[in-house]
């Protein structure tokens, strides 16, 4: 029994970790940092999206991953109108801010939840269709890892990376 408690640990510090992005790739938090305001809502040519666009996506899905995990009420956003900001460009000085403060915010709470062992990481979530918290945690890392990358690679095309 000690050496399976000492594995579902093991598993839940990585799936953590994993949230933070750290080890293969740039975090979060250096992907969004720095980035003039007049930057955060430019388009590169020849790419559909800006830098703003980019964040609120990232935020809006995960955001919708963790409410799916811990609401016996969730009702799915509206894809794919939900998912994405309206505006191409922060709508006031303070939106770019408050994304980031929220997408950390959720992440934390999902991060909480996954080091809760009174959560079952393998039990079926009891309003989807057969996803489980383990599930969705690796699709919140891997659907934000994607974007990040978009973000980092916008940032080049801008020339405000690094």
């Amino acid at each position: 029994m000690a050496k399976d408690m000492n594995e579902d640990q093991q598993l839940r510090r990585h799936l953590t970790q994993l949230l933070d992005w750290h080890d293969a790739h740039a975090d979060f938090d250096a992907a969004v940092a720095d980035i003039p305001a007049e930057a955060r809502g430019v388009r590169p040519d020849p790419l559909p999206y800006s830098l703003w666009q980019l964040l609120e996506h990232v935020r809006l899905a995960q955001h919708d991953i963790l409410d799916f995990c811990r609401n016996p009420r969730y009702t799915p956003p509206k894809w794919p109108d939900d998912y994405w900001p309206e505006t191409q460009a922060p709508p006031a000085a303070d939106s770019w801010q408050r994304s980031v403060e929220a997408f950390r915010a959720d992440r934390e709470a999902l991060k909480a939840l996954v080091a809760d062992p009174a959560q079952d990481l393998l039990a079926e979530i009891p309003h989807g269709e057969g996803q489980t918290l383990l599930r969705e945690v690796l699709l919140a890392a891997d659907h934000g890892a994607y974007h990040l990358g978009e973000v980092v690679a916008v940032r080049r095309l801008l020339g405000v990376w690094g």
